[in-house]
């Protein structure tokens, strides 16, 4: 059996179920991210975020970011597809502030006019 060599790049025209199957949410081939599996630590975590491992406990802590405790130890896991859902949410959260603060600048009598002919 032939096996490609870490970290090579798979043609995904030859994909066996179809060329988008082997693809992750950042379009990049599932050889082609490091070797992380379907949980992250809370240092993965809070280094994909950008974040001190200390935030990303606070996150975990204050339920913001779901997460779970496995093992005896008790250690903090961050499911992959929680962490990406977490990061749409912020990202659809950071559109409604930005909205909020242009209406806020708008005249409320220019919102509740009828539209002018042009």
């Amino acid at each position: 059996m032939l096996t490609a060599r870490p970290g090579a790049r798979r043609d995904l025209s030859t994909s066996p179920s179809g060329p988008w199957a082997a693809l992750d949410n950042r379009g990049m081939t599932t050889s082609d991210t490091p070797d992380v599996g379907r949980f992250l630590t809370l240092a993965d975590t809070a280094e994909i975020l950008n974040i001190s491992p200390r935030q990303a406990y606070s996150l975990v802590r204050s339920g913001e970011l779901p997460a779970i405790q496995i093992g005896a130890r008790g250690a903090w896991r961050v499911e992959r597809a929680m962490l990406d859902s977490y990061i749409a949410a912020k990202y659809e959260e950071s559109r409604h502030l930005a909205r909020w603060r242009q209406a806020s600048f708008a005249d409320v009598a220019e919102l509740f006019a009828p539209e002018r002919a042009q």
